[in-house]
């Protein structure tokens, strides 16, 4: 069993620890960013169905009839198409590739929801463009988010003899975590179909039994006072964005779950908890900032009871970092969520605008931020619902050396490992198929060995996956910070210098810079350092320097110790 200390107990635990190295002669105080077991692992991202087809047996090419359900090209005038049909991917393909994704330098991987989802494509919304957004006419479910029975598998994963816990159990023997991404707002799109369809509407109990149906109608005109069927759904009509946020609202004539029904909770808990009892070691959040903060509070609650210890990040699809922050509190949902904010900053630092190091600073809350905790932040450059990033080959190098050493836990999405499909939105091939092919090829591209370099380092360095940060200099090509983990047996200093400029640069350090033998962490030898440290960087480079010895350079201990009395002080203001 894992523990997560509490709010109030890490901010307990937080305090002694400063009282303790202030208080006690010779007793050195705790540098920690972060207790979380979780942090350990970055996270290999995919969309199930766009990874490997590891079983043709399992495509149902024929499903769907007049409206089909595989392979629906989406046309683009530049000829590099989308496509909105299943393409084949399933629980084999990825765990036949657990190796590369673990010899990657991956902890964990994230899969795309599991649950079933329609055999037909869907007839209304709007039509579908190369570079439409919000419309889903001639689409299918085959990402995982239309939900119609979130009890059952959606028949294009499992294999014979491979279901969902026979899958977890083989990504664990691979040495990778399990992260399942679940959805509590909203089940398949539900009207606007010129004839109804089966099961777009529709929810199914564990025994196949319908408890909630749509009935093809818009929001407003459910009934469910007075129709049994109704009860599971809200019925606040779409939003005009001109007169409201979406957020009042339906997405996307998606089934909206009525949040203030208890039948709900019960439902969506009690499926989640049965796949959570199937292996499952983390849990991703869909859509979270459309619920509030009471219901997750309780469905969080619920999911913990059971499993206590499962991490858990939503993802709220929002750049306001005081907004997204909310979901960390302990009085909300008091998880993780991924970092839209820092997210931004990232694209506009490594994309094309190339941005200077300065642009991070802000986004990372390193103090006197809003959430209760910034080093479980999931940190990410793009995914699934947004245009991949538009870098050039040195440009995903830069990103990958940043989000490896820096504070948060790193998620990459599937492909990026190589600059798949760069700067391509969702129905321009931004969840196009990967394959075993591409998969076969990966390391050969330049962008997969410097990846494979600084995520294996990060794996193998505790300072860099739990310390905290202390920036030395983030300004134009250059970024130069420490990662600091001070606790029980490990002491240990990281010195992280990144250059993204074109040509190598000499950089030299003097701040915070404590004496000692210093090891080369990728390079491999040693420096001794008295007050300078002189290092070259290659262009689009990096270099990491270890010194495995307690704190005592007296200018990085005074930030230190106003870092973790900053984090006890939130923590405990959180806590209340």
């Amino acid at each position: 069993m894992r523990v997560r200390l509490s709010v109030a107990g890490l901010a307990s635990a937080l305090s002694l620890a400063l009282l303790a190295g202030c208080a006690v002669a010779g007793t050195r105080p705790d540098y920690v960013g972060t207790t979380e077991p979780f942090a350990s692992d970055a996270v290999y991202f995919v969309v199930t169905d766009r990874f490997v087809n590891g079983d043709t047996a399992n495509d149902h090419r024929e499903q769907g009839g007049a409206h089909r359900t595989f392979d629906i090209p989406v046309h683009c005038a530049d000829g590099i198409d989308g496509n909105i049909g299943y393409l084949g991917g399933d629980f084999r393909g990825v765990l036949d590739n657990a190796g590369y994704i673990r010899d990657l330098g991956f902890g964990a991987v994230w899969i795309t929801p599991i649950v079933d989802n329609p055999d037909e494509a869907f007839t209304g919304s709007r039509e579908i463009s190369c570079t439409s957004s919000l419309t889903d006419r001639g689409k299918t479910g085959y990402h995982g988010y239309w939900g119609i029975n979130f009890h059952k598998l959606d028949e294009h994963l499992p294999s014979a003899g491979l279901d969902f816990a026979g899958f977890t159990r083989g990504l664990h023997a691979a040495g990778l975590k399990v992260v399942l991404d679940i959805v509590g707002n909203h089940g398949s799109p539900a009207w606007t179909m010129p004839e109804r369809q089966p099961q777009f509407g529709q929810l199914f109990d564990k025994d196949g039994t319908l408890v909630a149906d749509h009935q093809n109608l818009p929001p407003q005109q459910l009934d469910p006072q007075h129709n049994p069927l109704h009860a599971f759904y809200n019925n606040i009509g779409p939003v005009d964005a001109d007169k409201g946020s979406i957020f009042d609202g339906n997405l996307a004539e998606l089934s909206d779950f009525n949040q203030h029904n208890p039948a709900v909770m019960d439902y969506l808990a009690g499926a989640y908890l049965q796949w959570a009892g199937q292996g499952v070691d983390a849990l991703r959040i869909d859509t979270i900032g459309w619920l509030p903060h009471p219901w997750w509070h309780a469905f969080v609650g619920r999911i913990r009871a059971e499993h206590p210890g499962m991490f858990m990040f939503g993802e709220a699809f929002d750049y306001d970092a005081a907004r997204i922050a909310e979901h960390t509190w302990p009085a909300n949902a008091n998880v993780s969520v991924l970092d839209f904010p820092l997210r931004g900053a990232l694209e506009a630092v490594f994309g094309r605008e190339g941005k200077g190091f300065e642009a991070l600073a802000e986004p990372l809350h390193l103090s006197g931020g809003p959430y209760a905790n910034p080093y479980e932040l999931m940190t990410f450059y793009d995914n699934h619902d947004m245009p991949r990033i538009d870098a050039s080959d040195a440009g995903f190098i830069d990103a990958h050396n940043w989000l490896f050493t820096a504070r948060g836990i790193p998620v990459l999405y599937y492909g990026s490992e190589t600059g798949f499909m760069r700067g391509r939105a969702e129905h321009a091939g931004n969840r196009a198929y990967f394959g075993q092919q591409r998969v076969d090829a990966a390391p050969a591209s330049p962008i997969f060995g410097p990846l494979q370099r600084i995520a294996k380092l990060r794996e193998a360095t505790p300072a860099l996956q739990r310390g905290l940060q202390v920036n030395e200099r983030l300004q134009g090509e250059q970024a130069v910070f420490y990662r600091v983990l001070q606790q029980g047996d490990v002491a240990q200093t990281v010195l992280v210098l990144l250059n993204k400029g074109d040509a190598a640069q000499d950089f030299e350090v003097r701040d915070y810079l404590q004496q000692g033998q210093w090891r080369d962490a990728l390079d491999g030898g040693s420096v001794v350092v008295k007050d300078v440290l002189h290092a070259e960087v290659p262009a689009h480079g990096v270099k990491v320097f270890v010194l495995d010895a307690p704190v005592k350079q007296p200018q990085l201990q005074e930030r230190l110790d106003a870092a973790m009395a900053d984090q006890a002080a939130r923590t405990a203001r959180l806590a209340h």
